[in-house]
C-alpha cells in the first residue's frame, strides 16, 4: 500500500493562500511531487494587506470575524497570545509560521502565476506560467480564492455620479471619507466594517441596504458566537430556533435599529457579524437607507424617494467566482455556480480538484484543510470515489437542499454549514476508504509526467 513519490501523480497547485498552503501541506506529508504557484512574494492570499498580487481585499484595520479557535488548522493552533479575534497581520503571520513549521516553503514558486491551464486528451495538464514557461502535471488543484474579482451592482444604477465610486475590494482606510458624505451599499461584513470606519471621520454616513440581514455580535453571553452550539448532532431546524431565540434575546429586532426586516429566517442567508454597527446606529452616526434608486451627479436618490448629497459611494456587493486560467467553455462558474461533489471533485474531470471553493457559516480554513487531506488520500489510492452516477445524485440532493434553504442570490451558490460539512466529509472518507480496500488501493491517476 505504501508508495514512493516517484509512483504518485505529479500535482500542480494554483494559489498559496489559506486553502492552497494546507493542500500543499497534505501533499508534502504524503511525499508527492508537486509545485505550488503563487503570484505574490508571500503566502496568505487574501489575508496579506497590500498584497503585491493585487488580489487581497484586506484593509488596514481589518479584524477577523470568526474566533481564533474556529479559524485555526487542526494540527497548528494559533498562538495563545493572539486575541480571540486577531488582526489581519497576525493571521498573515500565522500562515507564514504554518508553512515554515511543516517545512514546504521550497515547494512554493513565488511571484509566478498560472496564465493558462489546459488538459490534454490523455489527461495530462499543460500549465503555462506567466513567465512563458510550460510545465506538465498529472493532477491540478485549484485554490485561487473567490474574494478577489469584484462584482458591482447588476444592472448598474441609472444616472451618473460625479464623486468617487469604489468597490470594497479596493478600500484601504478611512482617510478618503474625512469630512465627506458617504454611502456604503451592502449588508455584509465588509459593509458594516467600512460604514463604522467611515462614521468616525465622515460628515454623514449612510448605510444602504438592498435587503435585510441578521446582524449578530461577536460575543453573546460572554462567549464568541461561533463557539455556541457547535455540533452537527443537533438537527439544523433545532439549531435555527435556538439561534433565533438567542439573537432576539441578546440583540432584538433589526427594525429596532432602523434596518429593514430580513425577508428570511436566520440561517437562510449569510448572516453578518459585527460588534460595532448596532452601537454606531443607535448613536445616530450611521443613517440606514433603502437601496439606491438613482445617481444624480453629486446626489443619490434612494428607493424611499429621499435624496442626499453624496461625495463617496462604496459598493460592498460581493465577488465573482472566476478562473482566468481556464477556457470558460471548459470550466467556469456562471452566476458564481460551479456544481461539485462535496465542493471538491468535478465528476467529469477526474484529475482536477477545488480547495476552498465554498462559503461556510464559519471560517474556511479548517474546511480547506479537510479537503486537502481528502484529495491527498484520493490521489494516493487510499480513498475511492463513489460511481459517477452516485456522485451526481449526491450533488443534486445537496444543491436542492441549499437552494431551498437560502434566499436566491449569487452569494448563496456554495453555502455549507461548518460543523455539518466536516462531519459529512468524515463519513464520506470512511466510506471511500472501505471502497478503496475492496478495490485493492489502485492509484486513480497513475503518474505519466516524468
Amino acid at each position: 500500500m505504501a508508495r514512493t513519490g516517484s509512483e504518485l501523480p505529479k500535482v500542480c497547485i494554483i494559489g498559496a493562500g489559506c486553502s492552497g498552503i494546507t493542500a500543499a501541506k497534505a501533499l508534502h506529508e504524503h511525499q508527492f511531487d508537486f509545485d505550488c504557484y503563487e503570484k505574490s512574494d508571500r503566502v496568505g492570499g487574501n489575508w496579506v494587506f497590500g498584497n503585491k498580487n493585487g488580489m487581497s481585499s484586506a484593509y488596514r484595520r481589518l479584524f477577523i470575524n470568526t474566533s481564533r479557535e474556529r479559524m485555526q488548522y487542526s494540527d497548528f493552533p494559533m498562538p495563545k497570545h493572539y486575541p480571540v479575534f486577531p488582526h489581519h497581520s497576525q493571521i498573515a503571520e500565522y500562515f507564514d509560521a504554518y508553512v515554515d513549521h511543516f517545512g514546504f516553503r521550497s515547494r512554493i514558486r513565488f511571484e509566478t502565476g498560472v496564465k493558462w491551464a489546459e488538459r490534454r486528451d490523455d489527461g495530462v495538464w499543460v500549465i503555462t506560467l506567466d513567465n512563458g514557461q510550460v510545465e506538465h502535471y498529472d493532477a491540478l488543484i485549484v485554490a485561487n480564492g473567490h474574494h478577489w474579482d469584484p462584482r458591482y451592482p447588476e444592472p448598474p444604477f441609472p444616472g451618473e455620479f460625479d464623486g468617487l465610486i469604489l468597490h470594497s475590494h479596493y478600500y484601504v482606510d478611512n482617510d478618503i471619507f474625512r469630512d465627506k458624505n458617504v454611502v456604503v451599499l451592502g449588508m455584509g461584513n465588509s459593509a458594516m466594517d467600512i460604514a463604522c470606519e467611515a462614521s468616525e471621520v465622515a460628515k454623514r454616513t449612510y448605510l444602504a441596504a438592498r435587503r435585510g440581514a441578521y446582524i449578530i455580535p461577536k460575543y453573546i453571553f460572554g462567549r464568541p458566537l461561533d463557539q455556541i452550539v457547535t455540533t452537527a448532532k443537533i438537527p439544523w431546524p433545532v439549531r435555527q430556533r435556538l439561534f433565533e431565540w438567542t439573537l432576539r434575546l441578546a440583540v432584538g429586532r433589526m427594525e429596532d435599529y432602523g434596518l429593514p426586516k430580513p425577508d428570511h429566517r436566520f440561517g437562510e442567508a449569510h448572516p453578518t457579524i459585527s460588534g460595532r454597527i448596532l452601537d454606531r446606529l443607535t448613536h445616530g452616526v450611521i443613517t440606514p437607507k433603502p437601496n439606491i434608486a438613482e445617481l444624480l451627479g453629486n446626489q443619490v436618490r434612494f428607493a424611499d424617494g429621499s435624496v442626499e448629497d453624496v461625495d463617496v459611494i462604496v459598493y460592498c456587493t460581493g465577488y465573482k467566482v472566476t478562473f482566468p486560467f481556464f477556457d470558460e467553455n471548459f470550466i467556469s462558474a456562471p452566476d458564481n455556480d460551479l456544481p461539485l461533489f462535496r465542493r471538491v471533485f468535478k465528476p467529469d474531470i477526474p484529475n482536477v480538484f477545488f480547495i476552498g471553493l465554498l462559503q461556510p457559516l464559519g471560517a474556511i480554513m479548517p474546511l480547506a484543510e479537510a479537503q486537502g487531506q481528502w484529495v491527498a488520500s484520493y490521489l494516493k489510492g487510499e480513498y475511492a470515489l463513489p460511481p459517477r452516477e452516485e456522485m451526481e445524485r449526491d450533488m443534486e440532493r445537496e444543491r436542492a437542499r441549499m437552494f431551498a434553504r437560502y434566499v436566491k442570490s449569487k452569494r448563496h451558490t456554495m453555502q455549507v454549514d461548518f460543523d455539518d460539512y466536516l462531519a459529512d466529509l468524515k463519513r464520506e472518507r470512511r466510506k471511500g476508504e472501505a471502497r478503496a480496500r475492496r478495490q485493492g488501493y489502485t492509484l486513480p491517476i497513475p503518474r505519466q509526467v516524468p
